[in-house]
């Protein structure tokens, strides 16, 4: 492509002179097309083409002059864009349309505008310019996008179910208005905790080291001395983090107030392991041990005993164990292998 610029001889009359910068504006134009993945294509009436540039290689990679759409592009696209340049040459206005390309690494996305070619408004149309742009990307992100779009709506559904079970739970076993607020936030602030360690992961869920510590924490000075683990470090799923999550509350709380934590280097131990569950799988066992006082044990699940017996295991499909005798809390919570993984 050569540009001109006018000027006046001396014999007064208008010149055309090459621009000698042409060159250099026509490799950048060039350039700026093949960084922003645009094609464009210049066809006669009879829809052949006489110049394409930059034509991506899921049409073709030979050269497209002389040709037509059918001869680079599927036979429902071609059609579709050959009636669509038919339009145009008939109305002489653009018309804009999107095709999609299948190719063996999946398909790709073109956003078309079709042009008239004319000197002026009440001239003929010369010809077609055809731009394509590549919008296989932006598609993907929208496919993306909707798919989290489900699943978060998905994953809100299934919370506001476990925040209305807590509700219910923490209701009916309240004996007062104060004693309800007080539980209730205190369990929808551990729901909170593992929540940010469900999104954190995009939604992986958490492993359980790091699901105790952010429970535990809450309710220790010294977490690096309240918590002793044995065992594997499993990670477990979302389902599984939140309310193993809202397990952990509850013996946290007790153990602050009552149990091993209330007292000066005081610990408890959290011990995981797996267990075959008969049908060729292994299940995982958490327990939760420490020291406790007598007077304590007398008052045997007077704390979190629906959430910690009904609730949480329930939740999981799984099974759990509650002592309190001999000095020593000891709760048991076996879940299925779907709730959780080995790294």
């Amino acid at each position: 492509m050569i540009t001109t610029a006018s000027g006046q001889g001396k014999d007064g009359k208008e010149r055309q002179t090459a621009n000698p910068k042409a060159p250099v504006v026509a490799r950048g134009l060039v350039q700026a097309m093949h960084n922003a993945g645009v094609a464009a294509i210049y066809q006669d009436n009879n829809l052949r083409v006489l110049w394409a540039h930059n034509l991506p290689s899921s049409w073709t990679s030979d050269a497209a002059a002389g040709k037509t759409d059918a001869d680079f592009l599927p036979a429902i696209q071609a059609e579709r864009m050959a009636a669509a340049k038919r339009a145009v040459l008939e109305s002489g206005k653009p018309m804009r349309l999107e095709i999609r390309v299948p190719q063996d690494e999946g398909a790709r996305w073109f956003e078309i505008w079709i042009d008239p070619d004319r000197e002026g408004p009440e001239r003929p149309v010369q010809g077609l310019i055809t731009t394509a742009v590549d919008i296989t990307e932006h598609r993907r992100r929208e496919q993306t996008l909707r798919a989290l779009l489900r699943e978060l709506s998905h994953r809100s559904k299934n919370l506001l179910a476990i925040i209305q079970s807590i509700a219910t739970q923490t209701g009916r076993y309240s004996g007062s208005i104060e004693t309800f607020l007080s539980r209730f936030r205190g369990r929808l602030q551990s729901l909170a905790a593992s929540q940010d360690l469900v999104t954190s992961s995009n939604w992986r869920g958490a492993d359980l080291h790091e699901l105790v510590l952010s429970q535990v924490g809450r309710y220790s000075a010294d977490i690096r001395h309240a918590v002793v683990f044995e065992g594997i470090n499993p990670y477990l799923n979302p389902n599984a983090t939140l309310h193993i999550g809202l397990a952990l509350h509850e013996l946290a709380v007790n153990s602050a107030n009552y149990g091993a934590l209330a007292k000066p280097g005081g610990f408890v131990t959290v011990a995981s392991r797996l267990v075959p569950d008969g049908d060729g799988e292994n299940s995982l066992s958490l327990a939760w041990t420490e020291a406790i006082s007598a007077d304590q044990a007398r008052n045997e699940k007077r704390f979190g005993s629906v959430t910690l017996e009904r609730v949480v295991p329930t939740s999981l499909n799984g099974a759990a164990s509650f002592q309190m005798d001999s000095g020593r809390l000891r709760y048991e919570l076996v879940i299925p292998a779907e709730s959780f993984e080995i790294e």
